[in-house]
């Protein structure tokens, strides 16, 4: 019987957040994304949880796999948000799933927590195989949707399923990180207000259409 995570559990104080592949390169190959508008959707909300994690002093992994080959580097803003992280990042020659990766396990594990919100830049490749191993290893795993775009569309309902079976919740950067304040009149909301505000994202709600 597969165990489901309850996602109403993460806090501020017992999740870490772990960011994979988020490279220049790689997030052109997310396929099921219809245009550089979507793309770009994806890179705002991926630095919105950067910033609100820096703020909030929630754990960091960053990891990146072969930069320098066609997926290049990370995004640029992360040397920016997350300095300490991104010097620390685990820099992959090849291995897919970065759980098989002994630094990447090793910089989770360090973290001290076991519960893991998890994005990938390509769903089916990058974020799908650690996230399964990561739930098979005891942590309680969230994975984001919005930040992570699988290769084609077949792949991204593939994708969805796989994670729903192994019960892992799906959410989407805003719900997760209100349910992670549980309350917006405590400080840490500022810190996710001003990210928004900083990434462009009222703007984005007025123009609407959003993936």
């Amino acid at each position: 019987m597969t165990t489901r995570t309850d996602h109403t559990t993460f806090t501020i104080d017992n999740s870490a957040i772990v960011l994979i592949d988020h490279q220049v390169g790689t997030i052109g190959w997310a396929g099921e994304l219809s245009s550089q508008e979507q793309r770009d959707q994806l890179r705002m909300w991926v630095l919105v949880l950067a910033r609100f994690a820096r703020s909030a002093s929630i754990p960091v992994v960053l990891t990146s796999g072969q930069e320098d080959q066609a997926q290049g580097p990370l995004l640029p803003e992360f040397e920016e948000i997350l300095p300490k992280e991104y010097e620390a990042r685990v820099q992959r020659t090849g291995v897919v799933n970065a759980w098989h990766d002994k630094a990447f396990v090793d910089a989770v594990r360090d973290t001290g927590r076991t519960r893991l919100i998890m994005a990938g830049v390509t769903t089916d490749v990058c974020l799908v195989p650690p996230a399964l191993s990561a739930k098979a290893e005891g942590f309680d795993v969230v994975a984001l949707t919005d930040v992570s775009a699988a290769s084609t569309g077949t792949a991204a309902l593939n994708s969805r399923d796989l994670l729903r079976q192994a019960g892992i919740p799906l959410l989407t950067v805003a719900p997760m990180i209100s349910g992670l304040l549980g309350d917006f009149a405590v400080p840490a909301a500022a810190g996710l207000f001003e990210a928004m505000a900083a990434e462009g994202v009222y703007e984005a709600f007025a123009k609407g259409d959003l993936r």
